[in-house]
């Protein structure tokens, strides 16, 4: 446990003798069960891949991890990234951890305070950009091109390659691949990863069959959906609020080798599967994550019987990324009262046996 994904998945990565052997333990995530989503949809076998228990608290990690262990044997002395978030938070934990400088463009004023705090504490510099991610990104691979840094986005295919062991560990925890893998789409690397981890270990005998790829976009931010970028992509889901994703190539190619799908999901659906996850699950997710589960449960509920097939959702990040959100979408916000039983129980609505009047009962 914690050996981490360069160690673990070796003789499936980019790796030679100089590369260092970087972890922060990263990799080795649960698949948990569904208890109770997937009789409610009719569905024998659902598990969620909980990706938000990687160090930073997203998928991000599996393919930084490599991008910067790579960085660091080429010999780069500073790593750059544009990003909505996660990936900002990765690259500079594992920049930390490596040495390196680490520079983050975000588009200002649309990146979640939990993620934004997360790279501030590793210390990296973060320049907010007054524009949205695609420009970020655009300025990010200019920059890195003019100057000697190390770009590690998605389009860096080092990180293809640390995602692509997500895949791995679904197939090594169930014994093969699953008959469908829900997965929320922005800048489309993801997809693009699990589908080629999933190709490998069937190529490599490790597993029978391959998922059907169903890939989801928010309906504001749905350039692949469209077929053509989105100029000013919005979503309450900011880690998918992209509108011209650098790995859309990929995502295509997952969707029609896999025999898959990429559809679109509202905002009130990403919204109502992200506190089903919370309420009936006990899983926390940020709002990208829940639009792969909200994709689930808008496929099956168009007529799309699952019975009898087995179904992974890729819960992509954890909800402590935003905060603020579980707390604007309350049924129960905090309430107050003194230090005393029956001001308790009379807020629960319920008596308190042997009690009278307002005294304190020990």
């Amino acid at each position: 446990m914690g050996e981490g994904v360069l160690k673990r998945y070796a003789r499936y990565l980019p790796l030679t003798p100089d590369t260092p052997a970087l972890s922060i333990g990263e990799g080795e995530t649960p698949l948990v069960r569904s208890r109770h989503l997937a009789g409610e949809l009719g569905i024998d076998e659902l598990y969620f891949k909980l990706e938000g228990c990687n160090p930073t608290a997203s998928f991000k990690d599996r393919g930084m991890v490599v991008a910067v262990a790579k960085a660091m044997e080429r010999g780069y002395g500073t790593i750059m990234c544009a990003s909505t978030g996660n990936t900002s938070a990765s690259a500079a934990a594992y920049g930390a951890a490596a040495g390196l400088e680490t520079v983050v463009l975000v588009p200002q004023g649309n990146v979640a305070e939990g993620k934004l705090s997360q790279a501030v504490a590793y210390g990296a510099r973060v320049i907010n950009l007054r524009g949205n991610f695609d420009d970020a990104l655009r300025v990010a691979r200019e920059l890195a091109e003019a100057r000697s840094v190390c770009l590690v986005n998605s389009v860096n295919p080092d990180r293809i390659e640390g995602q692509k062991t997500a895949a791995f560990e679904i197939v090594d925890v169930l014994g093969d691949a699953p008959d469908l893998l829900f997965i929320p789409v922005g800048n489309a690397g993801n997809i693009t990863a699990y589908w080629k981890g999933f190709r490998e270990y069937h190529d490599g005998g490790n597993a029978a069959r391959l998922p059907r790829m169903m890939g989801f976009q928010a309906e504001g931010a749905a350039p692949i959906v469209a077929g053509k970028p989105v100029e000013h992509p919005q979503t309450i889901a900011s880690a998918i609020r992209i509108g011209n994703p650098a790995n859309w190539e990929g995502a295509l190619t997952a969707r029609d080798e896999s025999e898959g799908d990429i559809g679109t999901v509202s905002d009130a659906e990403i919204l109502d599967a992200y506190k089903l996850m919370a309420r009936r699950e006990g899983i926390f997710c940020e709002a990208a994550s829940a639009a792969g589960v909200a994709g689930l449960i808008k496929h099956v509920r168009a007529g799309n019987g699952l019975a009898g097939r087995t179904v992974v959702c890729v819960i992509t990040g954890h909800g402590l990324k935003d905060p603020g959100l579980a707390r604007e979408l309350a049924d129960h916000p905090p309430e107050e009262a003194p230090a005393d039983v029956e001001a308790v129980a009379r807020l629960l609505g319920e008596a308190v046996p042997g009690t009278s009047g307002g005294g304190h009962r020990s």
